[in-house]
């Protein structure tokens, strides 16, 4: 509607909506976290968490309308039928911009749970946003360093088991975990750096797709890996919430985790560990795959789809 701006205007538009957005959201937020933290009842629980995650639910969808206001974007979105807001996922991405994270929040958002990160549990303390974290319930992880478990190794395998207690309300609770497996976003001298075999992809980091998996048990047995390719542009957040990115294709493939690789430890056991990165190292040859194929597609594909 608003495309005809330039888009400087339209990024600072964009950038003005959205902290409005954020600003008369998060109040509202913050205040059911702290009813949430003050009636600690297990059977009401559920209740006062449903209400803070429709309030985000309602932010990522606002955030969407803007810039559907504001931009002319063709989508090409293949991939998203048959998805439930009862099941239990695992949503990976190729990431080449923060634009990444709003595109697949709005891509999934009321078709799967609402969209969470596992955070580290020192990130609870931070002022405001880790008791709204913790009302919305984002999973918070135990970790341990390799340096720490070198000098008390009698702390192994003690980060699993919490994380894993801590998840125990997910067994009956359907939530969706998000993950970068690159664990950066891409780039041309981090792809040489890395001397990575894709030719679109930074090597995948299996370790912390494993914890994820480990810690949630045998529940979440679906990922959904989310391939985004910017067609004829390059990619940036600025790009992004500017209208310089004209067009997107996304493709969603959704794969059954096989049965072995749910619950177990990745750290302690080494057959494990080795089955594990050979299962993901094929699952990133195949989106390699689907990149190469979605850039010849989209590059040239000037047909309009809807999302």
């Amino acid at each position: 509607m608003l495309s005809f701006l330039p888009n400087w205007i339209k990024g600072c538009l964009a950038t003005l909506l959205i902290t409005i957005n954020t600003v008369v959201s998060f109040p509202f937020i913050f205040f059911l976290s702290l009813i949430k933290l003050v009636v600690p009842i297990k059977s009401v629980q559920p209740q006062l968490t449903a209400i803070p995650i429709a309030f985000a639910s309602l932010w990522v969808t606002l955030n969407g309308l803007f810039m559907r206001l504001l931009h002319n974007i063709e989508w090409h979105i293949e991939g998203t039928e048959n998805l439930k807001k009862k099941d239990w996922y695992f949503v990976t991405c190729n990431h080449q911009t923060w634009a990444d994270i709003p595109i697949v929040q709005t891509l999934l958002n009321g078709r799967v749970p609402f969209v969470k990160f596992f955070l580290k549990q020192e990130l609870i303390w931070v002022p405001f946003l880790g008791l709204a974290w913790w009302a919305l319930d984002f999973p918070f992880m135990k970790r341990f360093s390799k340096e720490y478990l070198a000098k008390h190794p009698e702390f192994k395998g003690k980060d699993l088991e919490t994380t894993r207690k801590a998840c125990e309300k997910f067994k009956f609770t359907p939530i969706t975990v998000f993950n970068f497996l690159e664990g950066t976003r891409y780039t041309s001298a981090k792809h040489k750096q890395q001397n990575s075999p894709y030719k679109y992809l930074l090597k995948p980091k299996a370790g912390g797709a494993a914890f994820v998996l480990g810690a949630m048990g045998e529940k979440m047995n679906t990922m959904l890996d989310v391939t985004i390719y910017y067609p004829n542009s390059k990619p940036s957040f600025w790009g992004f919430i500017s209208g310089d990115i004209k067009k997107i294709c996304i493709h969603v493939n959704r794969v059954d985790i096989p049965h072995q690789y749910l619950g177990q430890d990745y750290m302690e056991d080494a057959e494990y560990r080795d089955s594990f990165q050979e299962w993901i190292g094929q699952l990133w040859k195949n989106k390699d795959e689907r990149l190469s194929a979605m850039a010849k597609q989209c590059d040239n594909d000037k047909q309009r789809l809807k999302s």
